[in-house]
């Protein structure tokens, strides 16, 4: 039987609720989710938005990269978030290939609207995806640009890898969030920036930046759940911290992140480049 507590309304977290997060110098906290149970454990938790990206490819298949990821695939682990969501916003990754042109983008993202139940969509790109934004944003589709290390293009990229080192890299990061914020972006993600670079986007900025391996600065923080719960094999990526040795269960390492997260205290130095 469910409790008083739980049955109590909430309000849920929009665009424009993340955006005066950012205005007023609240931390976003977010984490990654693919099933029913957990989506609701990290609603529980204070999340202000969740995402199904394609890193279940990772973590859920057992793949190398992201790249294997389908548009049924990501539809079908949206749909089963989505009901667990009351109060954090659902975002929802666009798998690869699925915007290479406006018109794909329009078409993709809307599957994921009607059939998923995403509420704003992520996609990786540069200055050059800057129309695909326009086109989405022109559509009343809430959309994420994703920066710096773009797991789709990891071939391209040759590896997994920080981005945005040196000035001349730097300045280009600084002019395509630049050119997809002004193309309707409502948030920018950045993924493996040096912090000093990601403090330069976040300050320059208007809509909120949320970082992965790119500092304190940002206006919020995401992680991939199963590297937060401590549950990845084999490497786990230097901006990652594992919240379960100092929790005594799954809810209270969530909990934990989320008062780490609007507190300031991570990521930690230890945690940036």
């Amino acid at each position: 039987m469910n409790s008083a507590k739980s049955d109590k309304p909430c309000k849920p977290v929009t665009v424009a609720s993340l955006a005066r997060m950012k205005a007023e110098g609240e931390k976003i906290a977010s984490l990654t989710a693919y099933d029913f149970s957990f989506a609701r454990a990290l609603d529980a938790a204070g999340m202000d938005f969740v995402l199904v990206g394609d890193s279940l490819g990772m973590v859920m298949q057992g793949r190398a990269t992201t790249l294997p990821v389908t548009m049924d695939e990501i539809i079908y682990h949206s749909r089963c978030v989505a009901p667990a969501l009351r109060r954090a916003l659902l975002m929802v990754d666009m798998p690869f290939m699925s915007h290479v042109t406006a018109d794909d983008a329009l078409r993709n993202a809307g599957r994921l609207m009607k059939e998923g139940g995403a509420q704003i969509v992520k996609l990786e790109g540069t200055g050059a995806q800057a129309e695909v934004v326009r086109r989405l944003a022109q559509a009343g589709v809430p959309v994420c640009a994703h920066l710096g290390l773009r797991p789709q293009a990891v071939h391209k990229m040759g590896g997994y890898r920080v981005q945005g080192r040196d000035e001349a890299a730097a300045g280009i990061m600084l002019e395509d969030a630049r050119q997809l914020e002004e193309a309707g972006a409502d948030l920018l993600l950045l993924e493996c920036v040096p912090a000093e670079l990601a403090a330069r986007i976040s300050g320059q900025a208007r809509v909120p930046v949320i970082g992965i391996g790119a500092g304190p600065h940002c206006d919020g923080q995401i992680l991939v759940l199963q590297d937060m719960l401590g549950l990845t094999p084999g490497h786990v990526p230097k901006f990652s911290r594992n919240f379960m040795p100092d929790a005594d269960s799954i809810p209270g390492a969530l909990a934990a992140y989320v008062a780490a997260v609007k507190s300031g205290r991570f990521p930690a130095p230890e945690h940036c480049f």
